[in-house]
Parts: structure tokens; sequence; C-alpha cells
């Protein structure tokens, strides 16, 4: 049995490898248009190749761009400017963050913010990963308000 695995059988670091894809996915999405099924193909193979969660990859990407409107409303409170003016890896970050805690209650706050947050250092400006800590952390003790505080 893999190691990684916890007991609900998810692997966190094919889980990991699945939102730095889809970071990449949305941000592409972002940049050149298109619908999800495009996007997921044109990202699939490479996700594959990488041995990542392909399942969850596919999830967060078509969560992610069939709600975008609904995810940015959502952002709003707590940015401090347009959403179309956040830098466009931490806007994708952001989004598929807000996806995650608005509707993967399954999967734990504090990993969604760990995640993203090490997704935009990873890929993001010197301090983005600030922002969007900033940004999500406010955001996830009001959704996430009863794990947030146990």
């Amino acid at each position: 049995m893999n190691q990684r695995r916890r007991p609900d059988g998810i692997d966190p670091v094919l889980r990991g490898r699945a939102r730095r894809r889809a970071l990449q996915a949305i941000y592409a999405w972002q940049v050149a248009g298109g619908d999800a099924k495009q996007v997921i193909a044109q990202f699939a193979h490479e996700q594959a190749r990488e041995i990542a969660d392909l399942e969850y990859f596919e999830d967060l990407v078509r969560g992610t761009i069939g709600r975008v409107a609904q995810l940015d409303d959502a952002l709003v409170p707590y940015l401090d400017r347009e959403v179309a003016q956040v830098d466009p890896i931490e806007r994708a970050a952001l989004r598929i963050a807000t996806y995650e805690l608005l509707h993967r209650p399954d999967v734990p706050y504090r990993v969604v913010l760990n995640e993203a947050i090490d997704s935009t250092k990873r890929f993001g400006s010197e301090h983005g990963h600030t922002y969007v800590n900033g940004v999500l952390d406010r955001a996830a003790a009001e959704w996430r308000a009863p794990e947030a505080k146990a």
C-alpha cells in the first residue's frame, strides 16, 4: 500500500500535483478562453504523465470554470481591487481555492489555504502568496466558520 495515502484513500501528493496543474489550466483559460472540456483536453496528457489525481484535476477545472461568476462574486468582499485587476496567477489560485472552500467540504480548509499559498509561491509574483493568504484566511473564517473555530 502507498504510504502517503490517507485512510480515506486520498494521496495528498497526487492531489497537490492536480492542484498545481489546475492552476496552470485555469491560468491558460483566463488568457486564451475556451471551455472546460478544451482546457482539460489540453492538460490531460501532461496530467497523466505527471501521475496526478486526474479526477480531482478535472473537478477543479470544471468546477472553477463552470462557476467563475459565482466564485468571483464570493471573492469581491475580501479583495482590495476588482477581480480582473488581481494578478492572473493569484486570481487563478483564488478562484480554485474559492471553489474548494465553497463546494468541496470534504477538503479541510487548511489544506485548501496551504495548497493555494504554496502554488502561488511557486508560480506567482514574489509576494503574491501573502495576498492570497490574506484573502483566503478572511474568506475561510466566514465560509467555513465552524471548521475554522474548531
